[in-house]
This record gives structure tokens, C-alpha cells and sequence, in this order.
């Protein structure tokens, strides 16, 4: 074999295996840049990641918020429900208060009015039994200023001859004569004719029954025949009587008659008595 021979087949391995490295040198390098190209592609894959890592603890506490606030939303109406319940129930007892209120004051005019009617009839009764005894009264005028005295019947005692009680009794009722009369008054500057009446009897111990009605049968009944001294008349039926005085002698007594005309003596002829009873 010649020298060139061998030469020739020498440098073609040699050729081969140079294209072969330059081909694995570019091989390997488009693989490094793919690689290179892979980890950037990946690396950037994996900031959205780390981003939506957070999203939970964003949306935990948006929740938390959100519990929050309907909590307080709804103890907020619930107190003011309370609130409207509590008004609602003050205001209904203050509408109840008010109508027992109204109710009460209503019944006390009706008792009021009731009460004043029944005071105007019982003064215009006294009124019309005044002026029936004030008509009689003028009648007798002359007859007492002629006669002087006059007896209340066959066993009536003259007021001179009273003793004892009877001339206490007697002194203390011709003392108030001229004082006013004044309803419900029993003395010592006014009175009503069943205290004058009781105030008189109390001088000389004797306890009497506070209105005309019980007085009119505190004692025993006597005649009008036959009347002494201290004797208590009485005007009207024994028991209901509306008007007292007492029996002095001489045909007449002496009582607290009517606001016009106060504590009086008169000739039983002014006002002829209905009864008469006896305490002493």
C-alpha cells in the first residue's frame, strides 16, 4: 500500500467524526437553549401560582368581615324591636292609665252633679217651708203683740216657773238667740236646728242624737196638750222629721230656723210643730 494511500483513508474518519462533534456541539446546544427556553417558561409559570397562594387568606378575612357585619346588622334590629315592644307597652299603659283616669272623673261629676241637685231641692224645700212659716208669722204678728203670751194647752208650765234643768236649759237657748244659722254648725256662734238643739240638752247632761230625724224620737211622745218646759218639737213625721226646736213655755220655743232669719224665739202659732217628745 502507498503512503497517500493510507493518508486518504486516514483523514476521512477524521472528517466524519469532526461533522459529527460540530453536529452534537449544535445539537446539544438547541437542547441547552430548549432547556433554558423550559426553566424561564417554567419559572414564569409559577408567579401566577404564588399569587393565587393568597387569594384564601384574602377571602377568609372578606368573610370574616361580612359574618361581622350581619352580626351587628342583626343585633341592631333586634334591639330595635325590643325598643318598639318596650315603647309600644309603655304607651298602651298610658292610654289605659288615661282612660281609668277619665272614667274616675266622669263618675265624680255624675256623683257631683247628683249631689248638687239634691242640695237645690232640699234648699228650695226649705226655702218654700220658710216662706209658708214667714206668711203664718205675719198672720199672728198682731194677735202675740195683743195677747202677750199664750199657753200650749192646759198643762203647759209658764217659762218664769222653770227650775233647775229646765231654767238652764232655758237660759243657754235665750242666750243664742240672734246667732247665725249655718248648716251641719253646732255652736258656739253658729247653728243648724238639731245642734242648737243637742247643744242645749249637753249643758244639763243630757246626750242627744246629732240630726233632727234621730232627735224626733230620742224621748217619749207627748201631746201637744199638754208640753212642759224643755219638750222637743219637732217638724214632720217622727223619724223623718226635717226641723227641731225646743218647747221654752209661754205658747212658744226657741230654734235655729234658716240662714235668713238665724237662731229665733217664736209663738208656736208662727209654725204650729207637728210632735213633740219629752227628755227630761
Amino acid at each position: 500500500m502507498s503512503p497517500n494511500a493510507q493518508i486518504t483513508s486516514h483523514r476521512k474518519p477524521r472528517r466524519a467524526t469532526q461533522s459529527w462533534v460540530v453536529r452534537t456541539g449544535v445539537a446539544g446546544g438547541v437542547l441547552g437553549t430548549l432547556a433554558v427556553t423550559g426553566a424561564a417558561a417554567a419559572n414564569a409559570a409559577e408567579k401566577p401560582v404564588e399569587s393565587t397562594m393568597e387569594m384564601p387568606a384574602i377571602n377568609a378575612a372578606l368573610a370574616a368581615s361580612i359574618t361581622q357585619s350581619a352580626a351587628s346588622t342583626h343585633q341592631a334590629a333586634f334591639d330595635y324591636e325590643v325598643q318598639a315592644q318596650q315603647e309600644k307597652a309603655e304607651g298602651e299603659a298610658r292610654a289605659e292609665a288615661k282612660k281609668v283616669k277619665d272614667e274616675a272623673d266622669r263618675k265624680a261629676e255624675a256623683e257631683k252633679k247628683v249631689a248638687e241637685a239634691k242640695e237645690k231641692e232640699a234648699a228650695q224645700a226649705r226655702a218654700s217651708r220658710t216662706s209658708d212659716r214667714s206668711d203664718l208669722g205675719t198672720k199672728s204678728a198682731s194677735a202675740d203683740s195683743s195677747e202677750g203670751t199664750e199657753t200650749a194647752g192646759s198643762g203647759s208650765t209658764a217659762g218664769s216657773s222653770a227650775t233647775g234643768s229646765a231654767a238652764t236649759l232655758v237660759s243657754y237657748l235665750k242666750a243664742q238667740v240672734g246667732k247665725a244659722y249655718v248648716m251641719g254648725s253646732t255652736g258656739p256662734s253658729s247653728f243648724d236646728c238639731s245642734g242648737l238643739v243637742m247643744s242645749a240638752y249637753s249643758q244639763i247632761g243630757i246626750d242627744l242624737p246629732r240630726i233632727s230625724q234621730d232627735q224626733s224620737t230620742a224621748g217619749t211622745a207627748v201631746s201637744l196638750d199638754n208640753l212642759q218646759v224643755g219638750d222637743i218639737l219637732y217638724w214632720g213625721s217622727a223619724g223623718s222629721a226635717y226641723h227641731v226646736g225646743v218647747y221654752i213655755g209661754d205658747g212658744k220655743f226657741i230654734g235655729a230656723q234658716n240662714p235668713s232669719t238665724g237662731v229665733v224665739e217664736r209663738s208656736m202659732s208662727y209654725s204650729p210643730p207637728t210632735g213633740a217628745v219629752r227628755v227630761m
